[in-house]
């Protein structure tokens, strides 16, 4: 297209933007400038750009909110922010007893405060993952 900027604006203009899912005139589950969701989905390019920011927005979150996080080693880190990213930083810090754990670097108490919630019901095998990580400061060997 010789003049794709114009054809953006035009587009742009007809379609609107909204950052959050709504149902089109054709009751389409849609984003952004008109993404038709339901027909369309995503590429798996645009879903790597949004874990990304997603990642650096939890990542943010965490730095300012958690004390201890920066003195933390990469996996413990890697550990918050797969929590984070999982159930929101609102629901993450909940859990006062696995961040007091935490904050005492007693890892092996915070892997069994992350276990009993209901949030290790719910993700199961992610939970005892991560659980994992948390205690002995390893990435696992599957990854």
């Amino acid at each position: 297209m010789a003049n794709r900027k114009k054809l953006k604006q035009l587009i742009a203009l007809h379609e609107g933007l909204k950052l959050t899912p709504y149902r089109c005139p054709s009751n389409k589950l849609t984003i952004g400038y008109g993404r038709n969701l339901e027909d369309n989905g995503i590429l798996k390019s645009e879903a790597d750009l949004m874990m990304a920011n997603d990642i650096d927005a939890a990542e943010h979150e965490l730095a300012a909110n958690v004390p201890c996080y920066q003195s933390l080693c990469q996996v413990r880190k890697a550990v918050l922010i797969d929590m984070s990213y999982n159930m929101g930083w609102p629901t993450l810090s909940k859990f006062k007893r696995f961040f007091a754990a935490l904050n005492d670097e007693n890892y092996s108490e915070a892997a069994a405060e992350m276990l009993d919630s209901r949030w290790a019901d719910q993700v199961k095998i992610r939970a005892v993952r991560l659980a994992l990580m948390m205690d002995t400061g390893q990435w696992p060997e599957d990854l």
